[in-house]
This record gives C-alpha cells, structure tokens and sequence, in this order.
C-alpha cells in the first residue's frame, strides 16, 4: 500500500492513515531527537521501515510475543527486538497494543489456565509449600499458589500467538500479492 494508492485516499483506511502522518514521527524528528541520535544511525535503516513481505510477519510476531510476554514498556522492547530481527518497527510497536486493559483481565485467566494445565499443577502442592512459609502473604505465597502456572502459560500463549501471527500474517500477505496479481491480468 503506497500513499498514492486511491483507495487509502478514499476507502476504509483513509482515517487511519490520515492519522498516521499527523502522529507518526517523521525521519527527520528521530535524526534530530538528542536521546536517539547515537543510534539513528542503526534504527533508521530503511529496511527497518519498509513494508515487505518479510519484515511485516516478523514484526507482528516480535509485536505479538513482547506484547503479551511484558505488560510494561512492551513498545520500546517490540522495537528493540525489531532490529536484529530485522522486523519491521512500526508493525512490531504497533501490534503490541494487542495487550490493552481491555485484554488483559482475559489473557492473565487464560495464562493461568494454559499454565495450570501444562504443569498438571496442584494447588495442594502450592498451598503446603505456603502454610510452611512464616510469611504467607506476598510474592512467596503467589509464587507457589499461582506463579509457575502463570508465567508458563504466558510463555505458551505469547510463542503459540506469535508464530500464528507470523504465519498468518504471512497467508494474508501472500492472498492480497496473488488478489492484485489476478486484478491486474483483467
């Protein structure tokens, strides 16, 4: 999709590319901006920035993972992990808002859940371990009721996520390229 396509001008996207250019910083602000000029040099690679078939599906997968993985500062993380992988930035900061307020009550759940029936973990196990413990309230007792089941479960949702992301975005990718080939031979 190019700025010159009419159907961004005109179609569905229009809004959200119209917001995109007001909001979106430019080149230039992120060469002149002090705290990120020592590395403009490494984030400003073009190939970082462009929409292909490659970068694309990367970058919903890393935006995916750090999204659900890291409930805080998951933005500057998808973005960071954009560059070795050599994802696309704006698709891998943009996707992490997946993991809203809105989703984050259910994800935890199904965390949870995902977790507690991978490990077969026993709340009894957990519950004897904390009744032996002095203090039983804070992190030691939510660590042995309901910790390992959680992070494992988030570990198996943001890699399941991921990789469907990346190849479903990569389907979606493809049907679009083979929908304009087709439209073009008309």
């Amino acid at each position: 999709m190019t700025v010159a396509d009419p159907a961004l001008k005109t179609g569905p996207w229009a809004k959200t590319v119209g917001w995109a250019r007001h909001h979106v910083p430019t080149r230039e602000s992120i060469e002149t901006n002090r705290w990120l000029r020592p590395v403009a040099h490494r984030i400003l690679v073009p190939s970082l920035w462009r929409f292909n078939r490659r970068s694309v599906p990367r970058g919903v997968a890393l935006g995916i993972f750090s999204g659900i993985l890291f409930p805080f500062a998951h933005m500057v993380l998808a973005a960071l992990l954009a560059l070795p992988f050599r994802a696309n930035v704006p698709t891998a900061v943009s996707v992490t808002l997946l993991n809203n307020p809105v989703t984050i009550g259910p994800l935890l759940w199904a965390a949870y859940a995902v977790g507690h029936w991978v490990l077969h973990f026993d709340r009894a196990f957990g519950h004897q371990i904390a009744q032996n413990v002095r203090a039983n309230e804070g992190m030691l007792h939510w660590l042995a009721q309901g910790g390992p089941p959680l992070i494992v479960g988030l570990l198996v949702i943001a890699i399941g996520a991921s990789i469907a992301g990346y190849f479903g975005t990569a389907l979606l990718w493809r049907l679009r390229i083979a929908r304009r080939w087709k439209n073009r031979h008309r």
